[in-house]
């Protein structure tokens, strides 16, 4: 029960679990907007490449991490154990943070000193639709068990509109949907 726990099924080979660490570590590096941006590739990566998790468990794993409190990139450590335990979670973990944190650390260290500089400015503003895009693709994902259902549709296109003409919290929406779910309405 407890190597279970700790290596999970214990069905992948340490090829796998580098494979696994070392498409975090790319993925870490293409997180514009953050690690939730990236997940179309990693359900890419793990359900339909390796078949690791399925849709279902892929888009639970990301609902339940995101509706526990903390830090956003939660959802990869949880995803990490359902593949394997704890040596997932430190796979994909330590994959997601040490590079991002590296480069972050670099970039702030940089913009600091280079505040005003044109070609600095330029970037960061070019980086919004980039953001945006990823975002987009991200939910589009995480829909596929529910596509097709109408209230699914309807409740993305009115949190979209509220988000983009109301300054109210984005915990509104994400009630909506939780009480959509719950009632079986998506």
């Amino acid at each position: 029960m407890i190597s279970h726990w700790i290596f999970g099924s214990g069905l992948l080979t340490a090829g796998d679990w580098f494979s696994l660490f070392l498409h975090f570590t790319v993925l870490s590096l293409l997180a514009i907007g953050g690690a939730i941006t990236t997940a179309p590739d990693m359900q890419r990566f793990i359900v339909r490449d390796h078949g690791w998790l399925t849709d279902a468990q892929f888009t639970a794993s990301v609902a339940l991490a995101q509706a526990a409190p903390g830090p956003n990139v939660l959802f990869v450590a949880v995803i990490g154990f359902n593949i394997g335990g704890l040596l997932g979670v430190v796979a994909t973990m330590a994959g997601t943070l040490l590079p991002s944190t590296t480069l972050a650390l670099a970039a702030t260290r940089y913009g600091e000193r280079n505040r005003q500089a044109p070609g600095l400015r330029a970037f960061t503003t070019g980086m919004a639709p980039v953001t945006i895009g990823l975002l987009l693709s991200t939910s589009w994902i995480l829909l596929e068990p529910t596509r097709g259902h109408w209230g699914s549709a309807v409740l993305v296109a009115l949190t979209l509109l509220v988000m983009l003409r109301t300054r109210y919290s984005p915990l509104w929406p994400i009630c909506a949907g939780a009480i959509a779910g719950v009632a079986g309405w998506v």
